[in-house]
């Protein structure tokens, strides 16, 4: 390590911390997003179901603190330590429970300060300091400037910015292009099978728009009543409980975790958000075949909050075992993998509410019970696989970019202690940036 990385504490490197207001503004339909605790995943804030506030709230809100591009947000109360930083032109509000801290550029680069919060001497401060709660563990404002960290040149914190950020961004642009597909096949889900578009084109004599003859020919041109109401003449339909067989996971005493992190990692609703981590639990107990999830397993997660997680996902990582709260979903028919898929997620909003109907102490639940009494639409087998010749691709995309973001990440993070200690070269990094890219 160069004699030129210093030992500071961040009041001394020129980090100011600032602390958000401590009451909690109203709701509003429109306006600025509310930064909570729940926004930050990664390292990145996410908008998906933010609270927002009036313009009016959000002026008074920032007289004391209007974050800024490369300002790290930090949790100091529920998760302490966890941290993302604030891109460029995002207007926001912050908080309960959250601080900011902001680089005046003089010793640590605004856009080097969200890395220097991610490593292992951070994490070392952030145990040293913690005050463990009866309920929650916290961190207090007066301690966390005092925190003692290895700061490099100004010149060498650029070089792993820019290392690091374009690892980051290219995880970034995958996941978006993620989204991107994912959008694309949840459009044509529902033009066949909700909104029934081809369907009214032939009714009306016209040619489905986007579709060629041979597909067309599959749906009909007129419509019949069912329990669903108007469907396309000759479909059927049928609880979505018999589109499937759902496998509830083993209760989690079953699994008698380790912490060697021996065998399989038992997955819970939190490893469905954000994968594999360090409190993620491990089992080495020999479990029956059925709680054993493959890469590529739809999984439905039934419980929690209604909001946030009731959901459906795809499988991304190694063989693993299943938590209960989560049913493993497996289609009758390998050809209905992505019908059944998308089926799962156009009802989410369903699902949500019918949590949200039996919701106590701020979780809710999906029933067996309640996938029997869901009806849904069940088209001919052909429709069924002339969908699976569109969307098969789609996923698989998906899949493949998701697979790639989560090598780059493992790389950002095994490289991100090692660069910001100075054990690395930035010229063999950049080496093995370049070959993952």
């Amino acid at each position: 390590m160069s004699s030129e990385w210093r030992l500071l504490t961040l009041k001394e490197a020129g980090v100011s911390l600032i602390d958000c207001d401590h009451k909690t503004p109203p709701a509003s339909e429109e306006g600025y997003p509310y930064i909570a605790i729940p926004q930050l995943k990664n390292g990145h804030i996410s908008l998906e179901g933010v609270r927002r506030i009036s313009h009016v709230d959000y002026l008074e809100w920032t007289k004391k603190l209007k974050p800024q591009a490369n300002d790290v947000i930090v949790v100091r109360r529920c998760n302490s330590g966890d941290s993302a930083h604030v891109p460029a032109g995002l207007d926001c509000a912050i908080g309960q429970n959250l601080v900011v801290l902001r680089a005046s550029g003089e010793r640590v680069r605004p856009d080097f300060l969200r890395w220097l919060l991610k490593g292992p001497e951070w994490w070392a401060q952030v145990s040293k300091f913690i005050n463990v709660g009866a309920v929650f563990d916290s961190l207090r404002c007066r301690d966390i400037p005092n925190f003692e960290l290895m700061i490099p040149p100004l010149v060498e914190q650029a070089e792993i910015a820019r290392v690091l950020g374009a690892i980051d961004n290219r995880i970034t642009l995958l996941r978006e292009t993620n989204a991107t597909l994912e959008a694309i096949a949840q459009a044509l889900f529902k033009s066949w099978f909700v909104d029934f578009d081809p369907v009214h084109a032939k009714a009306e004599g016209r040619q489905p728009e986007g579709m060629d003859a041979t597909t067309a020919a599959l749906f009909p041109d007129s419509f019949e009543e069912s329990e669903l109401g108007l469907v396309p003449k000759g479909w059927m339909t049928r609880p979505i409980y018999d589109m499937a067989t759902y496998i509830n996971g083993a209760a989690y005493k079953a699994f008698e975790p380790n912490a060697e992190r021996r065998g399989l990692p038992i997955i819970k609703i939190a490893e469905l958000k954000a994968g594999i981590s360090a409190q993620t639990a491990f089992s080495d107990v020999a479990m029956p075949d059925k709680y054993l999830i493959e890469t590529g397993d739809i999984l439905f997660s039934w419980s929690g909050n209604p909001d946030t997680s009731i959901d459906t996902f795809v499988w991304q990582h190694a063989p693993a075992l299943l938590n209960q709260h989560i049913f493993r979903v497996l289609p009758h028919e390998a050809v209905e993998r992505s019908f059944v898929l998308q089926m799962l997620r156009n009802l989410k909003p369903v699902f949500a509410e019918l949590a949200r109907n039996k919701q106590t102490t701020g979780l809710g639940h999906v029933t067996v019970a309640d996938l029997k009494r869901l009806h849904v639409i069940h088209p001919p087998q052909s429709v069924i696989e002339q969908f699976n010749i569109l969307a098969v691709p789609i996923h698989q995309k998906i899949f493949g970019n998701e697979q790639q973001a989560q090598a780059l990440t493992q790389l950002r993070d095994t490289l991100l202690p090692r660069l910001i200690s100075g054990q690395l070269r930035l010229p063999e990094a950049e080496a093995l940036v370049a070959e993952a890219v």
